[in-house]
């Protein structure tokens, strides 16, 4: 990739959880650069999380759907007005499993169709970098042995999986019909501050919080590797500045842990109940196991994770506790009615 030195980004899908978290990044580790924050604003997108860097010089946000080449040129067009080399970081995706369950055409739109608006809106531009973030799930179900490498064949197993896996491709093509500078990232599950409720550590937290019962999938012991998000943002930064064209990083916390004790965890650090905890009928096709290596991406990038599991779990509460017009103002209207029909009344 290109070394010359970023002056812009244009992130997609930065009102959503991952995405706000690397423009805060951003504006603490790279001031000088500009940034432009394009998002449809759909039930995960929320501005709020980006309340502390609204009216900021050299950010600007435009409302618009990836799926939308008027949208994606009108955002290239912000980006190209602040000037210098561009580089474009890809968030914006349907990411909940549940949902994809319900229906999987709206992830076929927004992961598929949307890449591919995307490139080809940043290839007619000659973009010079670009990053497409991923996840690990598109690697499918681990035994109780082993980990995910780049090399790791794609076996996704939810229609969510499926089209991001999908996208990869679309990337993995563009990369070698075109010589397009992008990278791929894959990344174990992300927490921290600004996640939407429906994924299991905000969830947990706000129903403990409550003296909700805790829903919690089969006999609980899914196991995932967790990575707090300003880890996973870092880590995005540091692809997006030294990766090498057409490669693939996987990004993981190094933190395994069955979900039940998670919630435990979480129950612990508030002082409730195990009682809380409710389990109910599994996922379908639930993946038992998920751990990623991330020698790679140590080994080019020098890049490895600064926070552990203990330290930035009780950081990830405090956050919520402390936000309670952030959590009350996301849980309204259309969340809880997905929430009924999820998990019961």
């Amino acid at each position: 990739m290109p070394q010359t030195p970023i002056q812009t980004v244009l992130v997609t899908g930065g009102a959503g959880f991952i995405g706000s978290n690397f423009v805060h990044t951003l504006v603490e580790e790279r001031p000088d650069w500009r940034i432009v924050n394009l998002d449809a604003l759909t039930y995960a997108g929320n501005l709020d999380n980006l309340e502390a860097v609204e009216g900021r010089e050299g950010y600007a946000f435009v409302k618009g759907d990836v799926c939308s080449r008027e949208d994606v040129d009108r955002a290239l067009d912000a980006a190209e007005a602040f000037g210098g080399p561009l580089g474009v970081v890809h968030f914006a995706a349907e990411s909940h499993v549940d949902r994809s369950i319900e229906s999987g055409l709206p992830f076929v739109q927004a992961n598929v169709m949307g890449t591919q608006v995307l490139l080809d809106a940043c290839r007619a531009r000659g973009v010079g970098r670009f990053v497409h973030v991923s996840t690990d799930e598109v690697y499918g179900s681990l035994g109780k042995e082993g980990f995910f490498t780049e090399e790791t064949p794609l076996a996704p197993n939810s229609p969510y999986a499926a089209s991001k896996a999908a996208s990869d491709l679309l990337v993995r093509a563009a990369c070698h019909t075109h010589g397009f500078p992008a990278c791929i990232t894959r990344c174990s599950n992300n927490y921290g501050p600004y996640q939407f409720p429906e994924k299991l550590i905000p969830l947990m937290i706000a129903n403990a919080a409550e003296d909700k019962k805790l829903p919690v999938y089969g006999d609980g012991m899914n196991i995932r590797d967790w990575l707090y998000v300003r880890d996973h943002c870092e880590a995005v930064l540091r692809v997006l500045e030294d990766g090498r064209a057409g490669e693939v990083y996987n990004i993981g916390g190094h933190n395994e842990y069955p979900n039940i004790e998670i919630v435990k965890a979480i129950l612990a650090t508030l002082g409730k109940p195990d009682t809380l905890i409710e389990y109910v009928r599994d996922r379908p096709g639930h993946d038992r196991r998920y751990a990623i290596d991330a020698a790679k991406i140590d080994n080019e990038l020098g890049w490895r994770p600064r926070f552990t599991f203990e330290e930035a779990l009780p950081l990830t509460i405090r956050w919520y506790q402390a936000q309670t017009t952030w959590l009350q103002r996301v849980r309204d209207g259309a969340y809880r009615e997905y929430y009924a029909r999820q998990y019961g009344s």
